[in-house]
């Protein structure tokens, strides 16, 4: 077991701890959950202004070389190839059975790609990318690099008061600047359903950068309890609950970042690990489906609650759960079978012994305000 001795640090520890935050471990990171505001005050703070989080623990990762393209197109259902310059894509990783080993951020730089995988699995993502594609491109982890996201309303705002070009981007564009004096590369991007940017930028520059943007009254730091909360009424997975090696892109309603060209029919389809099981399920549908729950009640509906139908037949569960500050009620994701998976249809969540009445909804409790 990780003691708190062995947990690593994030450039931002010292700034954390100087600002109040409840320290916790999280994937082998001390992080804060929350800072002295309250989990609930910043995420309602970020769906009105601006949050910024730290997310460094994530892993940045460079592929490059001639073939880098080609080379991801056999580790990932996305269409890389076609990705344009300064452009970024959402992309998974999968397995030979269509399970999912990660989700990932794919995009296409002057010089390489860069991938931005989840902190859990970074180490079994740079072993696999060196197993599967290493002898055709280069694959370097960018250890020297601190992530931060500037989540909201106004976040780009702020944002482009320190680097103007920032205002003229589109969701999902990125490119290189100046951020207070640190060489920084920017996508408009986020993890919350908002509007925002995320940020790599040198590790001995992160710091400063996130004292900077505090200096704005817009914006207030943000610990793991509100990003949570955001992402799940933004019906946004959260690998490792909502979806992981046992769950395939259809069943997890991710079909949309499978690009036609990957497709039966398409120039470049298959040539990734499960595609077989992967392309039949998105021609013929899959015996079970991610949705959203809405409890009918005030009572939260959490993580590995059984889902049943009148009888109490198990027809699902739930993988993710809590309270949505923002739609002030409790909001839930989780999967079950096709049958059950209609908006509106009524079933059971058992809760400590007893059953809760839910609906089944769209995933997506709030809607998603990104700059397209």
């Amino acid at each position: 077991m990780m003691t708190e001795h062995t947990l690593l640090h994030t450039p931002l520890h010292d700034l954390h701890l100087e600002l109040g935050a409840k320290m916790v471990p999280f994937a082998g990171y001390e992080l804060p959950v929350q800072f002295p505001a309250g989990i609930k005050a910043e995420h309602l703070h970020t769906r009105s202004k601006a949050g910024l989080f730290d997310v460094s623990h994530m892993g940045q990762v460079s592929v490059s070389g001639d073939d880098a393209a080609a080379a991801l197109e056999k580790v990932v259902p996305m269409d890389v190839v076609d990705l344009p310059p300064q452009r970024q894509r959402y992309a998974l990783f999968t397995n030979d059975t269509g399970g999912i080993l990660d989700d990932l951020m794919i995009t296409r730089r002057e010089e390489d790609f860069l991938l931005v995988v989840n902190a859990a699995c970074k180490s079994s993502d740079l072993a696999y990318l060196e197993s599967a594609i290493g002898s055709m491109c280069r694959i370097a982890p960018l250890d020297d690099r601190a992530l931060l996201a500037l989540q909201g309303p106004a976040a780009v705002a702020v944002a482009s008061r320190l680097a103007p070009g920032i205002a003229s981007m589109k969701f999902m564009d990125a490119g290189a600047c100046d951020l207070d004096g640190a060489q920084c590369f920017v996508s408009r991007s986020g993890y919350t359903g908002e509007d925002g940017v995320e940020i790599s930028v040198p590790a001995d520059a992160a710091a400063a950068l996130a004292r900077a943007l505090l200096e704005f009254d817009e914006v207030m730091p943000i610990g793991l309890g509100a990003r949570d909360s955001l992402r799940l009424e933004a019906g946004l997975c959260l690998y490792g609950h909502d979806i992981d090696t046992t769950t395939t892109p259809v069943e997890a309603r991710l079909s949309w970042s499978i690009q036609k060209v990957r497709r039966r029919g398409g120039e470049r389809a298959g040539g990734f690990p499960g595609a077989a099981v992967i392309l039949d399920q998105l021609e013929a549908g899959a015996a079970r489906a991610r949705v959203g729950i809405r409890a009918l009640g005030r009572a939260p509906v959490r993580e590995g609650a059984e889902l049943v139908d009148d009888s109490g037949t198990a027809v699902g569960v739930v993988t993710s759960g809590g309270f949505g500050p923002s739609v002030d009620a409790p909001v839930a994701m989780g999967y079950v079978d096709a049958a059950h998976a209609r908006t509106g249809t009524r079933i059971l969540a058992r809760v400590r012994n007893r059953e809760i009445a839910v609906e089944v909804t769209s995933p997506v409790f709030v809607e998603q305000r990104y700059a397209r």
